[in-house]
């Protein structure tokens, strides 16, 4: 029992230690994006055996009355569990969302990008607004709208300009006179990056907020560009 439960704690230190390397090794450029996932998958796949050696060895020793090695067995359990779990759950999102990467709020008229376009140069997914997109968005996110603020549009795109900043994205142009703001955020632990544009329009005795939010590789953004966006004009609207 001991001995498994040795095992299990070694394995889940390797998987975690696998885990954490994969994304800075992609982000280095050590790895392709490809074999860093690859990585990922393997370290996911050992965690879970390692949580299935930790569990038999929890047991036996259990049988055997074994207070020492049973607090091996759960720390394994633990430190398993705790590698195998954000993959897992993000695979079971991946089944569940709309294999898209491209999320507005104008699902008829998106905002349009301009200045992030230099920066886009060689990114997989082009900025054109696919036509099926509108569809599955609307099955997937049906949450995601624009926002209608009580403020004319010059002190909207004031307030959204801060709201922006402190979201703690890379502004890469603010237009007053088009009520445009571009920016892009990147992922912590790949380093992927992200393109945002926010538009502001005059709206009634107000304005109205539109955002856009796309990916620049992936086919699937597991619901991260309409998590920013509700972040975002939830973050606006407290404003």
């Amino acid at each position: 029992g001991a001995a498994f439960a040795g095992l299990a704690l070694a394995t889940g230190l390797a998987s975690a230690a696998a885990a954490l390397l994969a994304g800075p090794a992609y982000r280095s450029e050590l790895l392709s994006l490809s074999a860093a996932f690859q990585v990922l998958r393997w370290a996911t796949l050992s965690a879970v055996a390692g949580a299935v050696v930790a569990l038999l060895a929890w047991g036996l020793l259990t049988l055997a009355s074994a207070q020492r090695g049973r607090s091996m067995a759960a720390a394994a359990l633990a430190l398993n569990a705790l590698v195998a779990g954000p993959p897992l759950y993000l695979y079971q999102q991946a089944q569940s969302l709309p294999s898209i990467h491209d999320i507005s709020t104008d699902t008829d008229d998106p905002p349009r990008f301009v200045a992030v376009l230099p920066l886009r140069l060689g990114a997989r997914n082009p900025v054109d607004y696919r036509a099926d997109t509108a569809a599955q968005q609307k099955l997937g996110y049906p949450d995601i709208a624009p926002l209608r603020l009580d403020a004319p549009p010059a002190l909207a795109f004031e307030r959204a300009e801060r709201a922006a900043r402190a979201m703690g994205w890379q502004i890469v142009a603010v237009a007053p006179d088009a009520l445009r703001i571009e920016a892009t955020d990147t992922t912590l632990f790949f380093g992927f990056k992200d393109d945002i544009v926010i538009r502001i329009r005059p709206h009634a005795q107000g304005s109205i907020v539109d955002v856009r939010s796309l990916s620049r590789i992936g086919g699937s953004d597991i619901g991260a560009n309409a998590k920013r966006i509700r972040s975002f004009l939830s973050k606006l609207a407290r404003a």
